[in-house]
């Protein structure tokens, strides 16, 4: 199992966590919501829980839930600017839908 992040998502974790004041690294989860059956949900972390998956890639961590891990794996975080609007953008390799707002995805 495994979950990557790019160079320029990686710059945008660590800035945050710095702006933050600290943290260990972000949290990805996925939630069930959305027109498409899941969303996925991030924070930033302080301190890994025990059924936490940490990855470490680009110099920050990523830490998934051993339930949201399933529906992640392979997954490519990355930072995008698309016209005013930046931020990150899951590459979901599960993903066998995306709502057309783009706030949720099926599997």
């Amino acid at each position: 199992m495994t979950l990557s992040v790019t160079p320029k998502a990686a710059k945008q974790i660590q800035k945050a966590l710095t702006q933050r004041g600290g943290g260990i690294g972000l949290r990805v989860a996925v939630k069930t919501s959305g027109c498409s059956g899941y969303a996925y949900a991030l924070e930033f972390a302080d301190a890994a829980n025990p059924e936490d998956q940490v990855f470490e890639t680009e110099g920050v961590k990523v830490l998934v839930d051993a339930q949201s891990l399933p529906l992640v794996d392979g997954t490519e975080l990355d930072w995008v600017r698309e016209g005013l609007n930046e931020g990150f953008k899951f590459h979901n390799p599960n993903a066998t839908a995306n709502c057309g707002c783009g706030e949720s995805f099926a599997v």
